[in-house]
């Protein structure tokens, strides 16, 4: 195989790695293509009060599971003088709070952070019993609300084709209040609610069903009860119904707090318990919150990568990263434009510089040392002083300059020059040597040129790496560096002419 034909097949093998590795960041991890995506991070807290009586106290508060179009990045616990554990009970995880005495009113808070995803929020099945124990109505229900419970059966019966539509009818009917049937069970039972009547007649009907607790997702709610929907076994899955309405589904804002179970506060040596919730919504970045999920659930592509380096080795890396990029610019301008540089690439380290110096105030500088470090240079040249030496001492004058230039830009109050110490100053020597040799050799013209074209090729290397997509790109996604170097190795394989040569040889096109 020809090295012109390895060259492509490795060019395609990272591109394609690089491209498939940044499409899984983003659809299965949430990394964002674009800076500035927020996402919304919802956070919940639950309130648990009671009066304790002054003896020991205990109070356990069901906790939410996990659930597929909700992801909780971070959940803590507020308890003060209180001791905490969470157990594991009938399928379900509870918060235990235990204290040896308290009196009078308490409070312990719960609370946690969610960020919405799409999908469906449940998952199926549900590791609860399906068996039904019908109820029983005796004596204590009068005949006309046995017969009305009945008559809403047959009534939901008729006009359904499966255990789905008869629930859809069933609730419909008894949120009709022209209903006779359904007046007459609420008179009867006028402490339940619409979900705890359902229950009763889908327990009269022999369908499995429970009830679910939880709260609608809106910004800035405070003091909130538990919403109640209603989950039914229809043979082969479990339908939720919202009661109100009768349709199935789960509501798109609504967080499930607890499935099925029984009670969802219990409280030993306390009286007036009871739990409510408040909600608020954050904007986050994007990228938080997909650092918040996959550090969770230790995902290798990120656990293993430079989002684990301490924060300062970070920011090095984020200015690291983007020295490809400026590569990228200098091979195309080289390869295909043909602008002759001092140097194959000293523009890069250029670029660099202007990013923390800022572009004009970069330019200044760089030009100034360099005029002024060609004259020691030439002084220097007089002085037959051997290759080493006159190196190291380009190098001191150099370092001399930039501390000059740095007091004396601070005496004159002019702040934007004392990043003078963001250039390399070895690389700034060799340059000054280069431009002096290259001054002796082929003359001022050719030193103007390749200065020139130096810092054209910065100037553009630095306008692509301070772009802010760039930028993202490069930091949040570094395998695309591998689609990078399939790039440089394609190009590399161009023997064509150059836009130079085009119009240096347009005499013999002519």
């Amino acid at each position: 195989m020809s090295p012109r034909a390895q060259v492509y097949i490795l060019a395609v093998l990272l591109a394609l790695m690089g491209i498939g590795l940044t499409i899984y960041k983003n659809r299965e991890l949430g990394f964002p293509l674009l800076p500035g995506e927020y996402r919304t991070v919802w956070t919940i807290e639950a309130k648990v009060s009671f009066d304790a009586d002054g003896g020991p106290v205990k109070a356990a508060l069901t906790l939410p599971r996990e659930q597929r179009n909700m992801e909780v990045l971070g959940e803590s616990f507020s308890s003060s003088g209180y001791g905490f554990n969470i157990i594991q009970q009938d399928d379900e995880y509870r918060a235990i709070w235990s204290r040896r005495t308290a009196a009078g009113r308490q409070s312990l808070f719960y609370q946690l952070d969610v960020h919405q995803t799409p999908g469906a929020p449940l998952e199926q099945p549900l590791d609860l019993s399906t068996e039904v124990q019908k109820p029983f109505l005796g004596a204590r229900e009068q005949e006309a609300v046995r017969l009305a419970i009945y008559s809403l059966v047959d009534f939901a019966r008729e006009r359904s084709s499966d255990t789905e539509t008869f629930t859809t009818q069933l609730l419909t009917a008894l949120g009709d209040t022209g209903n006779q049937d359904r007046n007459l069970i609420f008179g009867y039972y006028k402490d339940k609610s619409l979900v705890d009547v359902a229950l009763l007649v889908l327990a009269v009907a022999e369908i499995p069903a429970h009830r679910i607790r939880g709260l609608y997702l809106e910004d800035d709610r405070r003091r909130l009860a538990p919403e109640d929907l209603l989950e039914i076994y229809d043979g082969k899955r479990w339908v939720v119904f919202e009661p109100v309405s009768g349709s199935p589904g789960v509501p798109k804002n609504f967080f499930i707090w607890q499935r099925g179970g029984k009670s969802l506060l219990d409280v030993e040596g306390g009286r007036n318990s009871q739990v409510t919730f408040s909600v608020i919504a954050n904007d986050v970045p994007a990228r938080d919150v997909s650092m918040l999920k996959t550090s969770k659930e230790k995902e290798a592509l990120v656990d293993f990568s430079i989002y684990t380096l301490p924060i300062e080795q970070q920011s090095i890396f984020k200015l690291i990263l983007l020295v490809p990029v400026g590569a990228l610019v200098v091979v195309v301008l080289r390869v295909f434009v043909g602008l002759r540089t001092s140097g194959t690439f000293m523009p890069v380290l250029l670029a660099i510089a202007f990013i923390e110096t800022q572009l004009f105030t970069g330019l200044a500088i760089f030009v100034l040392i360099l005029v002024l470090g060609l004259w020691v240079r030439f002084y220097l040249s007089r002085l037959n002083l051997l290759l080493v030496a006159r190196i190291a001492a380009v190098v001191v004058t150099v370092v001399i300059l930039m501390g000059a230039i740095s007091v004396v830009s601070y005496k004159l109050g002019i702040e934007q020059a004392l990043t003078v110490t963001f250039f390399p100053m070895v690389i700034l020597a060799w340059t000054i040597e280069r431009m002096s040799i290259v001054w002796e050799e082929d003359g001022p013209y050719e030193v103007v040129v390749q200065a020139g074209g130096s810092l054209l090729v910065a100037v553009l290397a630095w306008w692509v790496m301070t772009n802010r997509y760039i930028e993202h790109w490069t930091f949040n996604f570094p395998e695309l560096l591998l689609v990078l170097l399939a790039l440089i190795l394609v190009i590399g394989n161009y023997t064509g002419y150059r836009l130079g040569e085009l119009m240096r040889f347009r005499q013999l096109v002519r």
